[in-house]
């Protein structure tokens, strides 16, 4: 399999919607998790990260230009005491969290789930999760070229993954209307910034100036549990 450029696949793509990018760094020591939304509305552009106590939630950036908050306002990430990460692109991460907690497996949560209900797209639904050990896990729930009658399910599963090197998923293969759903297994990418920080800027450098809302990176050294995250909004500051 290939290794692509991350910032090289986003340069080429204006807008493939909402993105998932899990890996190892290139020292082996820490895990790096990435998630980023774009908007084309005025609601879906209306959007910031803020920190919370176990991750992130999307908030409204102006609260009176919010028409419908369903598929918008959720919790991207969120870390489970001594157990795995969830990072998803839809209010499916506490779908997810709350099965782990009654002890079954995320499979069984995204079971439970379909695509999000936002006719003629119906944009998939994509979910990460990290394990303690680095290990890691992607889905896409998706319609069957376009046929809302059928879901379609992919689980990928990585346990051993590599030094230098992640996998990215998007929920749109670029634009057009209705938006066309991501295809094909997780991009094998290559990660060679040493820092949260710098994967960061080139992620957001990288992103369709127009379209890119909020990015979320975070370097997890496994060995210790420290973590540097950064939040990048079109609408505030850098927060590192």
């Amino acid at each position: 399999m290939q290794t692509a450029d991350i910032t090289a696949l986003l340069r080429a793509n204006p807008y493939p919607g909402r993105g998932i990018l899990l890996g190892r760094s290139a020292d082996g020591a820490k895990a790096i998790i990435a998630y980023f939304i774009m908007g084309r509305s005025e609601n879906s552009r209306n959007r910031v990260f803020e920190r919370t106590p176990d991750g992130i939630r999307t908030r409204a950036f102006d609260e009176s230009k919010v028409t419908d908050p369903s598929l918008i306002i959720y919790h991207p990430v969120r870390a489970m005491e001594n157990g795995p990460i969830i990072v998803t692109n839809g209010d499916q991460t506490d779908t997810i969290r709350d099965f782990l907690l009654q002890g079954k497996c995320y499979r069984h949560a995204l079971l439970s789930r379909t695509f999000e209900p936002d006719a003629p797209n119906y944009t998939p639904r994509i979910s990460g999760l990290v394990k303690p050990d680095g290990s890691y896990n992607l889905s896409i729930l998706k319609s069957l070229d376009g046929d809302p009658a059928c879901c379609c399910r992919y689980f990928y599963e990585y346990d051993t993954p590599q030094p230098g090197t992640g996998h990215f998923i998007h929920t749109y293969q670029g634009d057009g209307s209705p938006l066309p759903s991501f295809e094909g297994e997780p991009v094998r990418v290559a990660l060679a910034a040493p820092d949260a920080a710098a994967l960061a800027a080139d992620l957001w450098e990288a992103l369709d100036a127009d379209n890119k809302i909020s990015l979320y990176v975070q370097y997890l050294d496994l060995a210790t549990r420290q973590a540097e995250t950064v939040l990048r909004n079109k609408w505030q500051e850098v927060q590192g």
